[in-house]
């Protein structure tokens, strides 16, 4: 085995539904209303992945794919109800294997304890904003009766975003400096309710945070199998929109006063209020990840150390007039992913490459000299960012399977290639677990990402676009086969396919 030495720490932090609009290297419409300087150090002396996709945009699934190097459909995790398999084999088991001294605190939300960490310390169910309560290494687990409360474990006084980032500091220091290091830092933030610490409570006093123009798109180009599905942040969907949660009197940052306002008035000052919260608890995370990388600089650690900042999935922030994830469209699919490691990194590299959730744990064990040892679906994207490594995937695979709870969003999957986008609503729930027992339309949307970054223009039923979505389609057919996703249980859905293509 290689020397402790030779091989670099890891330092991995994760938030949870962090938009990569929301991280000013990113360049959004937000860029210069929220900055994230620390954050953006990372690709100021490091990479940035301008084109980094999730396979299945919702937290659990999202933790096990990072984890496992698999597919929702291979590594059992398709939905927020399934349990990670502790048989399965992770990355920081086989980092733990390798001679690493590895650890997770902060939200884990995958039901079942940690493997291959030597110490863990993670939030009970997703967490709670103030006063969260932690599961430490040696905790029962067998005790825990519903894997969603989140006041089982240890109540720790204060605000989650700051206490996680004390105990990775606490774990920093007390760890055994013999051997190389992986910390996962897995932050609750920024998770719906938006619930910010005081001190940025007048950060954006006398500021209006910019509308994306989709906020008030014409939804009617979608195809009916999306058209009218998805919360929002007008009252477009009834059943669940910003206007109703945030005018809650019992809202945890205030209720939104919309009392004389008409029906556009109220959807501004929702967005208004959704934007500024949530930005506000960016600013939370971005602080404390300055807090880290000042102690690695300090103790003369950072240079011999990857780190890593992303998040489980995107998050819609108005585009489109969504609210969530859980779609294949840009916002929700795309992953924030920045990287530093000088030995290797040139600073201000941009990635235009595309790579997904699947290749993570692959990387991480590439760079530490290790591999799984078993067949997964990723592959190292190292060669990609030292320059050894030419070929590379052309397209991403992706597939929702949590039909319509929660969020109104039905089962989908799709293709993402540099060029386009092909996407099945096949609207059923099949076997997952805690999907509605309904089925919405079937329909198929296409959108010419080279013309249409901002996916305003399904273009399925343009006739000029007839021979490249044929293409498109015998290429998406070909990636779900050869990514093992196989429908042969669910004649139902192989019915939709068949009479979608003939329709």
């Amino acid at each position: 085995m290689t020397g402790s030495h030779d091989r670099p720490n890891l330092l991995f932090i994760m938030s949870d539904d962090h938009a990569a609009n929301a991280i000013s290297a990113y360049g959004s419409r937000l860029a210069e209303v929220c900055a994230t300087p620390h954050i953006d150090r990372l690709a100021k002396e490091g990479a940035l992945f301008r084109n980094f996709f999730c396979t299945n945009a919702i937290c659990t699934p999202s933790r096990a794919t990072i984890l496992t190097g698999l597919y929702s459909h291979h590594n059992g995790v398709k939905t927020l109800s399934d349990s990670l398999s502790t048989e399965l084999e992770t990355y920081p088991r086989r980092m733990q294997e390798a001679g690493y001294e590895t650890a997770v605190i902060g939200k884990w939300h995958l039901h079942s304890e940690p493997q291959g960490f030597h110490h863990y310390d993670v939030l009970s169910g997703q967490g709670t904003y103030w006063n969260p309560s932690f599961m430490r290494s040696g905790f029962d687990w067998s005790s825990i009766s519903n894997v969603h409360d989140v006041s089982t474990g240890t109540t720790h006084a204060g605000y989650v975003t700051d206490i996680i980032t004390d105990k990775c500091l606490e774990w920093l220091e007390s760890r055994n400096s013999s051997k190389p290091f992986m910390l996962h830092c897995h932050h609750k933030a920024p998770h719906d309710d938006f619930e910010y610490h005081p001190r940025y409570e007048n950060l954006f006093d006398g500021i209006d945070i910019p509308e994306p123009d989709s906020l008030w798109e014409n939804r009617q180009h979608r195809s009916v199998g999306s058209r009218d599905f998805g919360t929002s942040v007008s009252e477009r969907n009834p059943k669940r929109n910003a206007v109703l949660r945030q005018s809650d009197p019992s809202y945890p940052t205030g209720p939104l006063e919309i009392a004389g306002l008409d029906a556009e008035e109220r959807t501004k000052a929702a967005y208004q209020k959704y934007l500024k919260d949530y930005l506000r608890v960016v600013k939370g995370i971005d602080d404390n990840v300055g807090r880290l990388l000042d102690y690695l600089d300090q103790s003369g650690q950072l240079e011999h150390t990857i780190v890593i900042y992303t998040s489980d999935q995107g998050m819609f922030l108005g585009e489109h007039d969504y609210i969530d994830k859980r779609w294949i469209y840009e916002e929700a699919l795309q992953m924030p992913f920045l990287i530093r490691y000088p030995k290797e990194i040139e600073p201000g590299t941009v990635m235009e490459s595309l790579v997904s959730n699947i290749d993570i744990g692959p990387t991480l064990l590439d760079y530490a000299n290790t591999d799984y040892s078993c067949k997964v679906d990723g592959s190292s994207f190292r060669g990609l960012l030292n320059g050894s490594q030419m070929e590379w995937k052309d397209a991403i695979y992706y597939r929702y399977w949590m039909h319509l709870t929660h969020h109104d969003n039905p089962a989908h999957f799709g293709m993402r290639t540099r060029e386009y986008k092909l996407i099945f609503f096949y609207g059923l729930p099949l076997d997952a677990s805690g999907a509605l027992d309904e089925e919405t339309p079937a329909s198929w949307e296409f959108y010419d990402l080279r013309q249409d970054p901002y996916e305003m223009n399904n273009v399925y039923e343009h006739p000029e676009y007839k021979e490249l979505i044929e293409e498109a389609r015998q290429k998406l057919f070909a990636i779900k086969q050869s990514a093992g996703d196989d429908d042969s249980a669910y004649p139902e859905l192989l019915e939709r396919i068949a009479l979608s293509l003939h329709s």
